[in-house]
């Protein structure tokens, strides 16, 4: 009898959807059996076959997005602009692709003619996280495609429904059925996909402690390309010469957006050492007027619950430990529904925690953290081994300018929030956030591969050094 994965509703515990897990061996095998004839079409084809992909998509907005909202818990209207994302995604990727991976000509030594293309690596396997289940695998899928590979995409077994939804509608728009494969399963499944000999690359967007191990158990096969998407202990500084209310607002939409699953979410606001209680009562009043509520409910909730009552015990234990070990708590973290995953915004004070762990809290927690000056805010800053993404809010030019040169992450913002990256630019970290492999506008770059070569009309060559003279050598 077929093992069966259930999705259930983080809002209410319904039930909803049921699928058979699948197998990693069968799924590899038909992408490896599509892939030649995907990549033998002309890279217009596939284009116009992804740009057909995102009509089905806008043809299916409004159920799509009622589906990500009943599987993930968040807001009806976020979920619809994750669904716009997927639409825009196509264009972007046309584009992107278009630039980082053009043909070019130049003329060689005697006439030689030098062109430079690229090919698609074959099969890629897409391990896709579960807090954006359709735009953030989406977002490796579409450039493989566009390059030429076939995908094995397998979804968090916390959203298959999603997942499945998505590759459904690449198949309506004539994807080929092999050239898109969805593997579905729990983590012995991703295990047995990212591990299969027959893939030759695995695009990844997860934790730091996964891709870790996806590190480690690729540093023996260099010739299959990874690229990491992990997360992030973001820092979001607040400093001087700044309006209270909006920096305010800045902080509460970096934190607890998407109930504070975001990778780029504020993990720790660092504030300046007695100007800081107008900023973070600001915070505070400002959190208690948010609405945590189901995704369809009316009037719009702010957020919904976190992804499950796993993730909310794992919340609720890291809020206390820090508590217990030097935090002050301002705002609790409180569970109005002890069996849903329902759960307030958090701010707690640890600037006195000793050893303040290095971890990314995925959830609505705010760290806040008071320094003496600017130079310690870069310090605390970079007291990370993440390095996803960063914010400014407030101070000078010549401030901001230090800190883009002094702070290390892959996003560097002024007076902007630290999430919402735009999808045509580059976005990625280093550290525990990232191999150096950024997605968004340059997922292109390890979708292909380069391809240099030197042609000529006729055979030519000579070897000038090195040759005895002929006159000279005995019979």
């Amino acid at each position: 009898m077929a093992e069966t994965l259930v999705s259930t509703e983080p809002a209410t515990g319904k039930e909803l959807w049921t699928g058979e897990v699948g197998d990693a061996d069968a799924e590899v095998r038909a992408a490896r059996a599509a892939f030649q004839e995907w990549a033998s079409k002309s890279v217009t084809f596939r284009m116009e076959t992804l740009r057909r992909f995102a009509n089905e998509v806008l043809i299916s907005k409004n159920r799509f997005a009622d589906l990500i909202a009943r599987e993930t818990g968040k807001p009806l209207w976020e979920a619809a602009t994750e669904v716009e994302a997927v639409i825009s995604k196509v264009e972007i990727s046309i584009s992107a692709y278009n630039d980082r991976t053009p043909q070019r000509r130049s003329e060689g030594a005697l006439g030689a003619k030098v062109r430079v293309r690229h090919k698609p690596h074959g099969v890629l396997a897409v391990l896709g996280p579960y807090n954006f289940p359709a735009h953030l695998p989406n977002g490796h899928i579409v450039p493989a495609l566009i390059a030429g590979n076939a995908v094995v995409f397998k979804p968090s077994e916390k959203t298959p429904a999603v997942g499945a939804f998505l590759v459904d509608l690449f198949h309506r728009s004539g994807v080929p059925e092999g050239a898109v494969r969805c593997l579905q399963g729990g983590p012995e499944q991703g295990k047995a996909l990212a591990a299969h000999s027959d893939i030759d690359g695995l695009l990844f967007t997860g934790s730091a402690r996964a891709g870790q191990a996806l590190h480690r158990q690729f540093a023996d096969t260099p010739h299959k390309i990874l690229a990491l998407e992990l997360g992030g202990n973001n820092p979001l500084v607040i400093w001087d010469k700044t309006e209270i209310d909006p920096a305010a607002a800045i902080a509460v939409q970096s934190a607890y957006l998407s109930a504070g699953q975001r990778c780029t979410a504020a993990r720790r606001l660092i504030v300046c050492d007695g100007k800081h209680e107008p900023l973070v009562e600001a915070i505070r009043k400002l959190t208690e007027r948010l609405i945590v509520d189901q995704p369809h409910a009316k009037p719009a909730p702010f957020m919904g619950p976190v992804i499950d009552n796993a993730a909310a015990d794992q919340l609720q234990r890291a809020l206390a430990e820090l508590e217990r070990n030097g935090g002050r708590v301002i705002k609790p973290l409180e569970r109005p529904q002890t069996d849903k995953p329902f759960l307030t915004p958090a701010i707690i004070d640890v600037t006195d925690v000793a050893d303040r762990p290095d971890e990314e809290l995925f959830g609505p927690v705010l760290q806040i953290i008071r320094v003496p000056d600017f130079d310690a805010a870069i310090s605390e800053a970079n007291n990370t081994r993440y390095g996803l993404a960063a914010s400014l809010i407030g101070g000078t030019p010549k401030q901001y300018d230090k800190f883009w040169a002094c702070v290390r992450a892959g996003v560097i913002n002024w007076n902007k929030p630290t999430n919402g990256a735009p999808s045509n630019a580059p976005f990625g970290g280093v550290g525990l956030s990232g191999n150096h492999r950024p997605s968004a506008y340059y997922a292109a770059d390890y979708c292909a591969y380069p391809v240099t070569s030197v042609t000529g009309e006729l055979a030519r060559a000579s070897i000038a050094p090195g040759l005895r003279d002929p006159n000279l050598i005995e019979d």
